[in-house]
């Protein structure tokens, strides 16, 4: 079989090798790699931004689906020749996170999806719905899961709230669609018009360019009569939290979830005391919730919204593409 590894930080130094196949232990499941989705965690992972420490070779990327082709002893919850995505981090399965929940995350603690074949514990799996593609159902572990713990977990969104989402990455398009289906009025921020025409498409209510309109937050809170959102959805980082502490209403959430921005000025923390705001961090989620949001996704219909599939030898132009930012929703590559 194929698999891309990192033997060294950087795009570049991405290789493609042939590995022997493996072969599923007690409780594990052989699953046959359709199709991996990128996220901007894989990005820094190969560029050594993420865990400089980290041990190498590592085999990146954590989201994938594909079909399961052999299964190991006393293997009982899953079947042969099932559609499977991975959960994100292998040993948080339900409840509460801990330490060592956190650990085993694919593509970073351990070998993740870009691969033809991969082996799982069984419970390190769920079930892809029906009515997604491969590529669709690549996208869910990480951005599907973040962005339903978001919206539906921390936010506790309602019909008739109001929910801001920052860009057009794939956290944020999935916010976008797990609001609108709540009843939510979306408000959202890119530095690109043509992005926020494309996303009013999937229901943004309304959208700012913050390269035209620099104080987003004002215009956040303009649009709801000097109120707030009821959620922000923040995947900017450090760069954006002030604004987003600024757009959101007294007593309201502030969904923390990326990393993409840097700044050089002290967060003040006073209007968190003050408005009273709920700041949750969110990463990513467990396999129980990766569940739920699969029933919700079933009972809508939801699809993910996918910008670009890339073939299996394309891997690294589909990196350079997420670096680049210019994408709308997922990156996916095409395994097999």
């Amino acid at each position: 079989m194929r698999l891309w590894r990192i033997p060294a930080f950087g795009i570049d130094k991405l290789e493609l090798i042939e590995a022997p196949q493996p072969k599923p232990g007690a409780g594990e499941v052989l699953v046959k790699v359709r199709a991996v989705s990128l996220n901007y965690r894989d990005l820094m992972v190969t560029l050594g931004h993420y865990n400089p420490k980290m041990s190498l070779p590592r085999v990146p990327v954590s989201d994938g689906a594909g079909e399961v082709v052999a299964i190991g002893e006393g293997v009982t919850t899953v079947k042969t020749g099932q559609r499977v995505a991975a959960i994100f981090m292998q040993n948080w399965l339900d409840g509460a996170p801990t330490a060592q929940k956190q650990k085993r995350a694919l593509g970073g603690d351990v070998d993740g999806m870009l691969s033809e074949y991969v082996v799982l514990h069984e419970n390190g799996v769920v079930p892809v719905p029906d009515h997604l593609t491969w590529e669709e159902g690549a996208t869910l572990p990480c951005a599907g899961v973040t962005a339903w713990n978001a919206v539906v977990n921390a936010g506790r969104v309602k019909a008739g709230d109001v929910v801001v989402i920052q860009g057009t990455g794939g956290v944020s398009i999935f916010a976008l669609q797990f609001a609108k289906a709540l009843g939510a009025r979306v408000l959202g921020t890119s530095s690109s018009d043509e992005k926020l025409h494309r996303a009013e498409k999937f229901g943004l209510d309304a959208g700012v360019n913050y390269k035209h309109t620099s104080d987003w937050a004002k215009w956040v809170l303009d649009k709801t009569n000097g109120e707030g959102a009821d959620l922000v959805v923040e995947v900017g980082g450090a760069g954006t939290f002030t604004p987003s502490l600024k757009a959101v209403r007294i007593g309201g959430t502030v969904a923390q979830i990326g990393v993409l921005s840097q700044t050089s000025e002290a967060v003040n923390v006073v209007p968190i005391l003050h408005k009273q705001v709920h700041v949750q961090g969110i990463y990513v989620g467990s396999r129980a919730h990766f569940l739920e949001m699969n029933r919700a996704i079933e009972q809508m219909k939801l699809k993910p919204i996918v910008d670009e599939v890339f073939s299996f030898d394309q891997a690294p132009e589909a990196l350079r593409r997420m670096e680049s930012a210019t994408h709308f929703g997922k990156l996916v590559i095409r395994v097999a």
